[in-house]
């Protein structure tokens, strides 16, 4: 649908609207503005923000034929450009949320933090839809989002106020992606804003920092995430994060470009880190950790820990471990109200 590459501006009263979409997910938001005239037009959406880019600061005029041309103006200057645009009523309409469906309001940050903290183990796979997604739910005072790629799964929990809203929802990587950018951006800016969320059929509506923002939901089962998530570990570590960070980072450039493994060797108040190639030779790196359990090993892959480690803001984490062939269990240490595990599979390496 060529109209799907457009952007449609509608102006109305004192406002002017903008909105896009791909049929699953749609951004729309508003501006102040003085119209003269009420209408709309779909223009092509790069062509237009190039182009109002390159006007000098200040004001600039938006004049639409009765052909569907457009022509942007800058009120300081001389500079203007023409754009063939569609009429407005070729554009799709966009999913709105039902006036009587209940919102769940949260603080904007609670939605960036969920959403830093699971959005890396997304699978990227958009055939395999209930893996190409995040769950998200609330009910009872928590707000929680799950997501895995099969090799990997993180679980992030917030308490919230209790809401008689409640939610169940699976929301694609794509849609992920943009709430991520758009929370960030309100966060950002300083204020403490808030986002409102609500569900209305196989849609899911979020409002946040003036912009609506509705994605169509993945019609699929989710995993049994609480079954992979292991009750308790035989070995468990407590170290540096930054330190295990950066000896995973400086270990795995010698790691096989294939595989990206590295051996996790535990010692008496130590964790060797090795990684074997072929091509490159092998690294090795030693870290500091509180553990005088019995000497076992185990591979893993190390973007997938350096994920883990990156995600978490806490000084100091824990590793669970119970056997070579058993996931890692990996947690804040230190934050005892953080609501965070992500569980890693291992490899042979």
């Amino acid at each position: 649908m060529p109209v799907l590459a457009n952007v449609l501006l509608t102006a109305e009263g004192n406002v002017l609207h903008v909105a896009a979409t791909d049929l699953y997910v749609s951004v729309s938001g508003g501006l102040d503005a003085e119209v003269e005239r009420a209408g709309s037009i779909a223009v092509p959406a790069r062509e237009m923000y190039e182009r109002v880019n390159a006007m000098p600061d200040g004001p600039v005029r938006i004049t639409v034929s009765e052909t569907a041309t457009i022509v942007i103006k800058a009120t300081a200057s001389a500079r203007r450009y023409t754009l063939h645009g569609l009429p407005g009523a070729d554009f799709p309409a966009l999913p709105r949320p039902e006036e009587e469906a209940v919102r769940l309001v949260l603080p904007v940050q609670t939605l960036g933090r969920l959403i830093a903290r699971t959005h890396f183990s997304i699978s990227p796979d958009e055939t395999r839809s209930h893996l190409n997604s995040a769950l998200f739910e609330c009910a009872s005072g928590l707000v929680r989002m799950v997501s895995t790629d099969g090799h990997r799964l993180s679980k992030m929990e917030m308490e919230i106020e209790e809401h008689e809203a409640s939610a169940t929802m699976l929301v694609p990587l794509k849609a992920i992606k943009e709430l991520r950018r758009l929370s960030d951006e309100a966060a950002g800016s300083g204020e403490e804003g808030s986002v409102t969320i609500s569900q209305a059929g196989p849609n899911a509506f979020f409002e946040l920092g003036g912009i609506q923002f509705s994605v169509k939901l993945v019609d699929a089962q989710f995993p049994p995430y609480e079954q992979v998530i292991p009750s308790t570990s035989e070995r468990v570590v407590r170290t540096s994060r930054l330190q295990l960070l950066d000896a995973l980072k400086a270990v795995k450039l010698a790691a096989s470009d294939r595989t990206k493994g590295v051996k996790l060797s535990l010692a008496q108040n130590a964790l060797h880190i090795t990684s074997e190639s072929p091509e490159s030779g092998s690294g090795f790196d030693e870290v500091s950790i509180d553990y005088e359990g019995p000497e076992m090993c185990v591979g893993f892959n190390a973007e997938y820990l350096m994920d883990v480690l990156t995600a978490i803001d806490d000084d100091e984490v824990t590793l669970g471990l119970t056997g070579e062939l058993d996931p890692a269990v990996l947690r804040p240490a230190t934050k005892t109200d953080d609501r965070y595990v992500a569980v890693v599979m291992p490899m042979r390496v």
